[in-house]
This record gives C-alpha cells, structure tokens and sequence, in this order.
C-alpha cells in the first residue's frame, strides 16, 4: 500500500526532508517504525525509540497498534510546547 510520511521540527531537519511516500507492507504504527529505523544511519537517529517521538494518523493521535490503511498519512514529530 502506498502511504504519505511526513516529518515535523528536529525530525525533518536531521532526515533532511518534509515528506515521502512510500509503498510498505507494514499494518501498523510499530511495523512502520521498524521499517523506517532500518532506512538509513539519519532515520534511527531522528525516530530512536528513547526519543520522546509523537505519531498521528490522518491527523489524529495515534499509537503503535494503529492500524493502517491505503494512502494513510503518518506525521512523526517532536512533543512541544506552548505558552
């Protein structure tokens, strides 16, 4: 299935892009993480499990067990704050 990934903040500076697409296998946020950690050097870095990375699916929050479906768009970005 062919799914839009995109990045937010530091995560997108250290990928050096905003967005991609790509064709995957994976059914859900986890499988979609282990896909992208094994892409390259700049991926395990800026999506490392010990850091605080926030997903959401079609916009809206999501967790590792979110499933996903054809043309799914996934953001991973950085937690932030406000004031």
């Amino acid at each position: 299935m062919n799914i839009t990934v995109r990045y937010f903040a530091s995560i997108r500076e250290t990928l050096g892009c905003a967005s991609e697409t790509l064709d995957t296998q994976a059914a859900d946020v986890a499988a979609l993480k282990t896909q992208l950690l094994a892409r390259s050097a700049a991926h395990a870095q800026a999506l490392a499990a010990d850091r605080p990375v926030r997903v959401a699916v079609n916009q809206v929050m999501a967790r590792d067990d979110t499933v996903l479906s054809e043309g799914a768009e996934v953001g991973f970005f950085p937690p932030v704050t406000g004031g």
